[in-house]
């Protein structure tokens, strides 16, 4: 274990010089910060018609986004399910699940903007693929973690397989995909904000030009809109979740 942790002390000795980690920089950094962050104040809302218009794109790519990833999520859940899903099935969705989650949503949304443009719609794709990358692979978790005695119990009257999963499998594991649902929605939200950086519409959009321009008290409103928006979406989440247990 010495050697081990010699050799981790040794490496990240070599790391700060190669990345250039100095403490001089690193104090300089603080004053330029400091100086960046009162530019900031007071935050500049009369341009509130531009902000209120990013802000309700981005809340609609978020529940579009969240909506197409869900519906898509539950069947891919299923057959990703390896105790309800044949080998042959479960395996290549779960390598689909898997590539979504690989690639980080920005990413995507930069492909997305090359291939169809500047926009919400390149937003929404990208964030349908994230969703999945999470919903479907939590869902199929849940799928196999069900009680198979309720199953077996439908099988054994002759029931189909669209019987099996509606009457056995579904209610097992409803109120977990809600909460699945909604903490996606959470997290589409605060991404919403970010594709936007790189053209995928949003209030992501509208920060990146205000920092073009130095616009940084308007950039303070648009920060503090943002805040906003995902405490009240958290805030509103929570209550439901809370109604629901």
């Amino acid at each position: 274990m010495r050697i081990f942790g010699i050799l981790i002390i040794a490496y990240l000795a070599y790391a700060s010089t190669q990345l250039d980690l100095g403490l001089g920089r690193f104090i300089n950094g603080l004053g330029e910060g400091g100086r960046f962050i009162a530019r900031l104040f007071p935050p500049n809302f009369e341009r509130w018609e531009l902000l209120l218009e990013g802000l309700l794109e981005s809340i609609q790519i978020a529940v579009l986004a969240t909506v197409g990833g869900i519906i898509l999520s539950l069947p891919l859940g299923l057959m990703a399910a390896r105790n309800i899903a044949p080998w042959w099935v479960s395996g290549p969705t779960r390598a689909f699940i898997a590539v979504c989650r690989s690639l980080h949503y920005v990413i995507v949304a930069i492909i997305f903007v090359k291939a169809l443009g500047f926009g919400a719609l390149a937003g929404i794709a990208a964030l349908i693929i994230a969703s999945i990358g999470f919903v479907a692979k939590l869902f199929a978790e849940a799928v196999e973690e069900i009680s198979m005695k309720q199953v077996e119990a439908v099988r054994s009257t002759g029931a189909s397989g669209m019987a099996v999963l509606l009457y056995a499998v579904l209610p097992q594991v409803a109120s977990r995909f809600v909460g699945f649902g909604l903490y996606q929605l959470d997290s589409n939200l605060r991404n919403s904000t970010l594709v936007g950086v790189v053209g995928a519409g949003g209030i992501g959009g509208t920060l990146f030009a205000a920092f073009k321009r130095f616009d940084y008290d308007f950039v303070s409103a648009i920060l503090i809109a943002i805040i906003a928006l995902i405490l009240l979406a958290e805030l509103v989440s929570g209550r439901i979740r809370a109604a629901m247990r």
